[in-house]
C-alpha cells in the first residue's frame, strides 16, 4: 500500500514530527508485519528518526547542520541561494525504513519520525509512505 502525507512547514530549517501520520497510514493498510518506507520528495528535505522526548534534540540537529554546512558559501547559491539546503538533505538522506510489528511501527519508546525541512517555509511538502507486508 502507498499513501502520501502532505505537510506545510513554518521555518527555513526545522524538524516536523510525522510519526502519527505514518502510523495512521499503517493502520489504514491493515498490514500487521513488514516494512514501512518513508520517503521525502524534493531535493531540500529529508527524513530522520530522532528522539521524541526533548525538543532540544531536534533544535540541536538543526544547529549542528547549520554549523557544519553554513548558508551562502556554496557554488549552487549563485543559482537560487539554497546550496546548504541541498547538502543538508543529501547528508541526512531522503528516506528511512521502519519495521512493522503487529500493526505498529517498530520504533523505540524514544524514537519518532521527522521530516527535515532545510529550505522552508513551504506550503506543501510531500512524503511518500509505502507499507510492505511480509511474504
Amino acid at each position: 500500500m502507498r499513501d502520501l502525507i502532505n505537510i506545510a512547514t513554518r521555518q527555513r530549517e526545522e524538524l516536523v514530527d510525522i510519526t502519527s501520520m505514518v502510523q495512521n497510514i499503517v493502520h489504514q493498510s491493515g498490514i500487521q508485519n513488514g516494512l514501512v518506507s518513508v520517503y521525502a520528495q524534493g531535493a531540500t528535505g529529508a527524513i530522520m528518526i530522532q528522539e521524541n522526548w526533548d525538543d532540544s534534540v531536534q533544535l540541536d540537529v538543526v544547529h549542528l547542520l547549520q554549523k557544519i554546512i553554513p548558508k551562502g558559501v556554496w557554488l549552487h547559491d549563485r543559482q537560487d541561494g539554497n546550496g546548504d539546503a541541498h547538502l543538508k538533505a543529501g547528508l541526512v538522506g531522503p528516506s528511512q525504513t521502519i519495521p512493522l510489528m503487529d500493526g505498529r511501527l517498530g520504533l523505540s519508546q524514544w524514537q519518532n519520525i521527522f521530516f527535515c525541512e532545510f529550505d522552508g517555509p513551504r506550503k506543501t511538502r510531500t512524503i511518500v509512505c509505502t507499507v510492505l507486508a511480509d511474504a
